[in-house]
Parts: C-alpha cells; sequence; structure tokens
C-alpha cells in the first residue's frame, strides 16, 4: 500500500466530486424515502400476516 498514491487518488475524487442541485437532492430524498417507506409497509404486511397465523406472534 503506497500512502501518497492513494492520496492522490482521494484528491483526484474529491476534485471531480460536486454539490449537487436543489432538484437533484429533492430526486434522492423523495426515492429514499420512498424507499423507506416501501421496507416498512412490506415489514408491516408481514407482521399483520404472522399475526393472524394461528400461533403467530
Amino acid at each position: 500500500m503506497e500512502v501518497p498514491k492513494d492520496l492522490t487518488s482521494y484528491v483526484r475524487v474529491l476534485k471531480l466530486a460536486s454539490t449537487p442541485s436543489r432538484e437533484e437532492f429533492m430526486q434522492v430524498s423523495f426515492i429514499a424515502g420512498a424507499g423507506i417507506v416501501l421496507v416498512g409497509l412490506i415489514g408491516f404486511i408481514i407482521f399483520v400476516i404472522m399475526a393472524f397465523m394461528p400461533g403467530g406472534v
């Protein structure tokens, strides 16, 4: 592992990175939020199904 080589690659990546525009940020936030809600909904549906099964929760 060559430390100077690693540092230069990190600096190069940081130079290429840019702050997202408000539109990009809102789109990513919406998609991430929708994913969180979807996973929660699936978990809730599984919980409801298990609660009504004999010997469930």
